[in-house]
């Protein structure tokens, strides 16, 4: 169960069903209810436009996140972006084509197969300013004060200690830098049924923190200015008419009425935060 596992053995299990998406060409998506669409369909749906979605090289789109960071992160030409958990290299490409090739774009992810796959889709692109590299979220492989901007997409609910990751996050900023972050939170608690599983885990949800927590921690680290700049709830409907939320529920063994308590439990947020200058 995992409120029973420590830290490194919920991030074993996050890094194996990552690294098993990293090897497919599908997605594994729960938290964009997005059935058994492709990972185009899907990404439209959570906000990135057609001409996105073509700009990047096939295989670094892989359907999964709960939002479009890059698109409110106000990107500059020259900044240098951290990616917090960049997958396949989705977000990092588009934030390549914003920063121009005076900027610089870092990547980072917990899973080898995921740092390899963004890899061969760099040298497929020939991006000259993107980066990728292996390690956690809790302990950036970055140097403090040397980046712009960071986004992330539906990452920071899977990493066991939100804190450590925002003081991460902080640290690594330099002063005036800001933390444009998608993710999925909780607007009341989940049943025991729910926590327990690490089948919604690895989906986004079980992880999760509820709203003010995890705004909390973010000013903890340090962040000023914190704006939910969007919410939205994340319907029921989609955990029960998508094939991957189908599994999460059954996995759970929750009664029709148990499952039901978490209706308006889930809200998908774009947060943004800035590091004092």
């Amino acid at each position: 169960m995992v409120k029973n596992m420590q830290d490194e053995e919920i991030k074993k299990v996050v890094r194996a069903r990552y690294a098993g998406v990293a090897q497919q060409s599908g997605s594994c998506c729960s938290s964009a209810c997005c059935g058994s669409a492709k990972p185009k369909e899907i990404s439209k749906k959570m906000g990135y436009t057609e001409e996105e979605i073509q700009a990047v090289p096939s295989g670094s789109n892989l359907g999964l996140g709960c939002g479009n960071p890059t698109a409110l992160a106000e990107i500059k030409a020259g900044d240098t972006v951290l990616d917090l958990g960049s997958g396949a290299g989705f977000d990092c490409f588009l934030a390549a084509a914003k920063v121009g090739p005076t900027g610089r774009v870092i990547g980072v992810d917990m899973t080898e197969e995921m740092v390899a796959r963004a890899k061969d889709n760099a040298a497929k692109g020939v991006y000259r300013n993107v980066e990728f590299r292996l390690g956690e979220i809790e302990k950036l492989p970055v140097e403090d004060g040397s980046v712009d901007v960071i986004i992330s997409n539906c990452v920071i609910n899977l990493v066991p200690n939100k804190e450590k990751a925002f003081r991460e996050a902080f640290r690594t900023l330099r002063p005036g830098g800001r933390l444009m972050v998608s993710d999925i939170v909780l607007l009341k608690k989940l049943p025991d049924f729910v926590k327990e599983s690490i089948e919604a885990y690895v989906g986004c949800v079980a992880g999760a923190a509820m709203k003010e927590t995890y705004l909390g921690a973010m000013r903890s680290a340090g962040f000023k200015d914190v704006t939910v700049v969007e919410e939205s709830v994340f319907p029921l409907d989609c955990m029960t008419n998508d094939p991957t939320g189908k599994a999460i529920l059954q996995s759970m063994k929750g009664s029709a009425e148990e499952i039901k308590k978490i209706e308006g439990s889930i809200s998908s947020i774009k947060v943004r935060g800035i590091k004092p200058a």
